[in-house]
């Protein structure tokens, strides 16, 4: 998994796999997810990243 912040912009684009988007979807004004060809996540894009609360990211892990 590679995150990355633009700033100027305030986006946060999480990228989880290396295969190619066929399919992008909005889940609502400031959410869009890309999808493989075999339906698993690529990518997750959010947009007023930092102004809807989303940052600082806070990561934990699994038991």
């Amino acid at each position: 998994m590679k995150s990355v912040y633009f700033e100027d912009d305030d986006i946060l684009q999480i990228r989880v796999s290396d295969k190619p988007i066929v399919r992008e979807i909005s889940q609502g004004w400031n959410t869009n997810i890309s999808y493989a060809q075999d339906g698993s996540i690529v990518e997750i894009v959010l947009l007023d990243a930092k102004k809807e609360g989303l940052l600082p990211l806070e990561f934990k892990r699994a038991a």
